[in-house]
């Protein structure tokens, strides 16, 4: 019986060590055409320009007078800016936390007493309130009042009557001086 000649067991064959190596190499060829191929995918997903544009926005306070309301819009959203007179801090402040759905106190919703900034959608169907305009009903407690189903929310945004479950939402803010203010 003739004796075959096999590799030692340490040392694989010649075509073996070639075949591992062709089967790294397209294999990395793969994984980096495909992250290739990919990339524009995942960057699609990123916001446009003009979208980062909108996610902040600067008011200027000074021509607001105290009482007097306005609304700018951040992120396609109406944000309301109220100037409060010292009867609406106060009744803002004066109310008991227990009575409140959403119990959240006016000196966390409003950075400095005498602006209240606010996003204006109701948080019971997002419909916009009423209250901005001279005019507008505010509802009983000189805040907002939205007429679809009748949400009625405070001088600090709380919900106080109706099926909304949550008060108006405090977007991020900043105070940029005390008449200019960064919201987002």
């Amino acid at each position: 019986m003739a004796e075959t000649s096999t590799p030692s067991q340490g040392t694989p064959p010649e075509g073996e060590s070639r075949r591992d190596f062709l089967l790294y190499a397209a294999s990395a060829v793969g994984v980096a055409g495909t992250a290739l191929a990919v990339w524009p995918l995942i960057h699609s997903m990123n916001p446009a320009a003009d979208t980062l544009a909108l996610s902040s926005t600067e008011v200027d306070l000074s021509a607001v007078a105290e009482g007097q309301a306005i609304t700018v819009t951040w992120r396609g959203k109406p944000v309301f800016i109220r100037h409060r007179t010292a009867a609406e801090i106060e009744a803002a402040r004066n109310v008991n936390l227990a009575e409140l759905r959403d119990p959240e106190t006016d000196e966390k919703r409003a950075q400095k007493p005498e602006w209240l900034i606010l996003v204006g959608i109701c948080t019971h169907l997002g419909c916009i309130p009423m209250g901005q305009k001279p005019g507008d009903p505010k509802g009983e407690y000189g805040g907002w009042f939205c007429p679809c189903h009748g949400s009625v929310y405070d001088t600090s945004g709380r919900i106080r009557k109706g099926p909304a479950p949550l008060n108006l939402a405090v977007p991020t803010y900043t105070f940029l001086t005390d008449t200019s203010v960064r919201i987002g």
